[in-house]
């Protein structure tokens, strides 16, 4: 994946007159717990309502199997958000995890059920790996509810030393990824 709308496009900051690339970043989006479809929109319209982000893609909704999650867990609801951005990578994540809070997340174990996820999976080409953030997302090159709904939206997307998105979904389970036709995010 490129740099998005192109890699020479810059953006002015307001605050110190500096220039910054706008950058193309797939964040992906689950709910397990209440109103799931609810919680998706509300993700979106917050990613949207977000200074210096502009929604550029939804994927349809996907329902899925829990991946590794505790027994009894209930299915996921699922869809990858393409936005451009000229936030850096922490502030971008910062903001993923303030949404996930004001839906009331709470994180106990691993992979546990949630009221929503939401989740960097790349900015650009960039690459990151610090105690707060890796990038890309280290196991999304491994997920079907990431790639199918990804791939929907990017038919180009790649995933930086990973490959393309449509090459990886050949490697991973997809059977259980259902497009629900009944549901959709709108802006």
């Amino acid at each position: 994946m490129t740099e998005s709308p192109t890699p020479y496009v810059l953006d002015a900051d307001t605050m110190t007159g500096g220039m910054r690339p706008i950058r193309q970043a797939v964040i992906a989006i689950g709910s397990n717990l209440g109103d799931r479809h609810a919680r998706l929109q509300g993700a979106v319209s917050a990613l949207e309502d977000t200074p210096e982000v502009q929604v550029v893609a939804i994927s349809s909704v996907y329902e899925t199997e829990p991946f590794e999650a505790p027994a009894g867990s209930e299915k996921f609801l699922n869809a990858v958000v393409l936005i451009d951005t000229t936030l850096t990578v922490h502030t971008l994540l910062d903001r993923a995890l303030a949404i996930e809070d004001a839906f009331g997340r709470e994180r106990s174990e691993p992979n546990a059920p949630r009221t929503l996820d939401v989740d960097v999976i790349v900015v650009g080409d960039r690459v990151a790996d610090d105690e707060s953030l890796q990038l890309p997302h280290p196991r999304a090159h491994e997920r079907g509810f990431v790639l199918v709904p990804w791939l929907e939206v990017d038919p180009e997307g790649q995933i930086p030393g990973q490959g393309f998105v449509a090459d990886l979904i050949g490697g991973v389970d997809t059977s259980g990824v259902v497009k629900r036709e009944d549901l959709e995010i709108l802006l």
